[in-house]
C-alpha cells in the first residue's frame, strides 16, 4: 500500500448493540487517506452507530477497530442536537475544541490566531463575534466544521451535515467538504439524501444494520441494492445522462446525477 492510500481506521466484523438489540452487525470497512465516503440508509439502519464506531465513542460487542497510531479525528454532530440559545459566539464555539476540560479555560494568543485562521479558511472570518443563533444554516454548519478542523484532523466525521437545510445550503456545504477533501482531508459522512450524495461523493456505503454494498454510486445505486437497503422496491432509470430512482409504491422520483468519478 502506498503512503498516500494508507489505512487510517479499519472495522473488522464489528457488531454494536444498545441493550440486547444489535444496531450494527458484522461491519467490515476501511477508511483510507483521501477517502470521501457517504453512509446511506433508512432511519434506524445504524448510520450514526457506524460513525461512532469509527470515532471510538461506542465500543463493539464483537469484532475489532484498528486505528493508525497517532491518527487524529474531527467530529461534527447533527445540528439538531445543538442548543442554539446557549449564549456563545462563533469564536467561542470554535475555541472550545481546545479549552474544554482545561484548568485555565481562556484561550492563548496562538489559539485565538488559529481560530481566526480556520474561520477565514471556511469563509466566515467576519462572524467571530456573532451569536451562533444569528447565523444561517450554512454558516452554522461551517462553524462546527471549523471547530472540528481546529484539531487538524486526518479524518473528518460528520453526522447528517446537510439535514434540514435548503438545496443551496446543501450544495455549499458539500462543495466546501469537496474542497477540504481535495486538500487531503479524509471525510466520512452520514446522510439520508440520495440526491446530494450521488451528485457529490465518489464512494458510498449502503447500510441497513449490515453493510449491503459499497463502492462508486453508479455501481451501488441499483434496484437490488436499494431494495435491500431501504426495504422497498425501487427502480433506477436513466434519462438525459441522469440516474432516476423511483419508489414504486410512493412514486417518489429522485433525480441523481452521475458521479464525476
Amino acid at each position: 500500500m502506498t503512503q498516500e492510500r494508507r489505512t487510517l481506521i479499519e472495522l473488522d466484523r464489528v457488531t454494536c448493540a444498545y441493550g440486547r438489540r444489535p444496531v450494527l452487525s458484522n461491519a467490515t470497512l476501511a477508511v483510507r487517506v483521501g477517502d470521501f465516503s457517504g453512509i446511506v440508509g433508512p432511519s434506524g439502519s445504524g448510520k450514526t452507530t457506524l460513525l461512532r464506531a469509527l470515532l471510538g465513542s461506542v465500543q463493539p460487542i464483537a469484532g475489532s477497530v484498528r486505528r493508525e497510531r497517532g491518527v487524529t479525528l474531527g467530529y461534527v454532530p447533527q445540528v439538531e442536537t445543538v442548543n442554539w440559545d446557549f449564549p456563545v459566539t462563533v469564536s467561542e464555539v470554535v475555541i472550545m475544541a481546545r479549552t474544554r476540560g482545561r484548568i485555565l479555560p481562556w484561550a492563548s494568543r496562538n489559539e485565538r490566531d488559529d481560530v481566526e485562521e480556520v474561520l477565514d479558511r471556511l469563509g466566515i472570518a467576519g462572524l467571530g463575534r456573532r451569536h451562533i443563533r444569528e447565523l444561517s444554516g450554512g454558516q452554522q454548519q461551517r462553524v462546527f466544521i471549523a471547530r472540528a478542523l481546529l484539531a487538524k484532523p486526518d479524518l473528518l466525521l460528520l453526522d447528517e451535515p446537510t439535514s434540514g437545510v435548503d438545496v443551496r445550503t446543501r450544495h455549499e456545504v458539500l462543495h466546501l467538504l469537496g474542497d477540504l477533501n481535495a486538500e487531503g482531508l479524509a471525510i466520512v459522512l452520514t446522510t439520508h439524501d440520495l440526491n446530494g450524495i450521488a451528485s457529490h461523493l465518489p464512494h458510498l456505503v449502503c447500510l441497513n444494520t449490515e453493510i449491503i454494498a459499497e463502492g462508486e454510486p453508479r455501481r451501488v445505486l441499483t434496484s437490488d441494492v436499494l431494495e435491500r437497503t431501504y426495504g422497498e422496491p425501487m427502480d433506477v432509470l436513466e434519462h438525459g445522462g441522469m440516474q432516476i430512482i423511483i419508489d414504486r409504491y410512493e412514486h417518489n422520483v429522485i433525480p441523481i446525477r452521475r458521479s464525476a468519478s
